[in-house]
């Protein structure tokens, strides 16, 4: 999948694209045909850098309900040819989350068109997923003929079966299928689960990987035929690597951080890290300079999962490094450093807005240790990233720092911040938002009455508007 191309962040269209809270205020006040069309447009073409951990479905679904909108443009996207030419289920899961939302405000139009393309569409697994948490018994059950007609009777097609049954995210259309009194509906998804069953047994009768016995030698030969495969393993093969190593092998393993093979490098760094050995960080400091990306980012995230006084005195050391080992150190000190690591906080905050953009991986980190230490100067570097990037998790974490470093959060960002699209960015604003706007007393009620709103939005909703709270 390509990455989305993002409008820019004063726009409606890069608003609703973002999820953000003011996207759907700027919705309800523009031409219903402008907004209409910038919502098809997104649902139709999925903003999310990350698909499978951004939130926009309840999102877009609440301004379809609020906007009147129909699903003309969602039915002919899924229906298009491209549906089976193109059948990544990246092209079309976001349109059918959005159905499924809308199915459970009561949409029985959404409904339908989840049920014609569980039985005519490519996606069809994510689609009977949605039905299996909102349609009715009778409904799911009608399904069993055209979703069991895509497998065919052979060999093969009782494999595919298999694998469908055994990997299904919600198996509760299967399950009603197995009580079909009919051989080729219930006989044949009852077979398929017992040969699923039986498949995942046999995986665990034969694991891959280390053996009880093996050498550190092994582990580092290991490590690097996975990375030589394409697997990055030095993770595991650390673990591994402290149930075999001995004290007489630690010789051998800093030799192999030092010298050897660079998954070898990788695993050792990892296992010194973790075992806090003297040597490491001098180690981790050599290994960060070499030409080999895979050594410096083994380098790099082993020295971040130290929590040793020694290791946050290096980070202080490194922080002002240009290189990887800088921006680590600069995270390091955000998640473990101290009121006196402000000022170096700060810095890395600001270099990596400035050299990578307010969608910089390392913001997230930063973003966090600039509100855990409260550095009030970092509010408008936090501001800026709050407006302009495209992930909707960054944006709630520059939220929840600027709760904890901008005086103005509680009657600015954290307004808008109750329509945004990610459940925990609207638990902060409600336990934030400024209740002498009529708007944040409405929509609070509003959340609080919505069942398909997170619990924890509605604790935090309960604690400003229950018995015990005066809006």
């Amino acid at each position: 999948m390509f990455d989305p191309v993002i409008a820019p962040s004063g726009t409606l269209l890069g608003l609703l694209q973002r999820g953000r809270g003011d996207g759907t205020l700027h919705a309800l006040t523009a031409p219903r045909s402008e907004a209409l069309a910038a919502l098809d447009h997104c649902v139709l073409h999925d903003p999310r850098h990350d698909w499978q951990v951004e939130n926009r479905s309840l999102y877009y679904a609440r301004l379809y309900l609020d906007l009147h909108g129909g699903l003309g443009e969602i039915e002919r996207h899924l229906f298009d040819a491209e549906d089976v030419l193109t059948t990544d289920e990246s092209r079309t899961g976001l349109a059918l989350a959005v159905l499924g939302h809308l199915a459970s405000y009561g949409r029985h139009d959404a409904l339908e068109l989840l049920r014609r393309y569980a039985a005519f569409g490519s996606n069809w697994a994510w689609a009977l997923d949605e039905l299996a948490l909102r349609d009715d018994d009778a409904g799911l059950r009608a399904l069993a003929t055209p979703v069991l007609a895509r497998f065919t009777p052979d060999a093969e097609g009782e494999a595919e079966l298999a694998a469908a049954v055994r990997d299904a995210y919600e198996p509760r259309p299967w399950r009603l299928w197995e009580e079909d009194p009919r051989p080729d509906v219930g006989g044949r998804v009852r077979a398929a689960r017992e040969q699923g069953s039986f498949d995942r047994w046999q995986r665990q009768m034969r694991p891959s990987g280390p053996r009880p016995g093996w050498s550190v030698q092994a582990v580092f030969d290991w490590a690097q035929e996975g990375l030589e495969r394409g697997a990055v393993l030095y993770v595991p093969a650390a673990r591994c690597l402290t149930a075999v190593a001995r004290p007489e092998d630690r010789p051998e393993i800093i030799e192999a951080a030092r010298t050897g093979s660079d998954g070898a490098r990788g695993t050792a760094l990892r296992y010194l890290a973790d075992t806090h050995d003297p040597a490491v960080l001098d180690l981790i400091e050599s290994a960060a300079q070499d030409p080999s990306q895979v050594v410096v980012d083994a380098a790099t995230g082993a020295f971040e999962r130290m929590r040793s006084v020694a290791a946050v005195e290096r980070a202080r050391r490194w922080a002002l490094r240009p290189d990887a080992l800088g921006a680590a150190a600069g995270r390091m000190l955000a998640c473990r450093g101290g009121a006196q690591d402000s000022k170096l906080v700060l810095a890395a905050l600001r270099e990596a807005v400035r050299g990578e953009g307010p969608d910089a991986p390392t913001l997230w980190t930063l973003v966090d240790g600039a509100g855990r230490l409260g550095i009030a100067c970092a509010a408008p570097v936090l501001r800026h990233v709050y407006r302009e990037t495209a992930s909707s998790h960054l944006r709630g974490r520059a939220a929840r720092a600027l709760a904890a470093t901008d005086p103005s959060f509680a009657a600015g960002f954290a307004v808008e911040c109750l329509w945004d699209c990610e459940e925990s960015t609207r638990e902060v604003a409600a336990r934030h938002a400024e209740t002498g706007d009529a708007r944040v007393v409405n929509r609070l009620r509003r959340l609080a009455a919505d069942p398909a709103e997170e619990d924890d939005v509605q604790s935090a909703v309960r604690s400003r508007i229950g018995p015990d709270a005066a809006v």
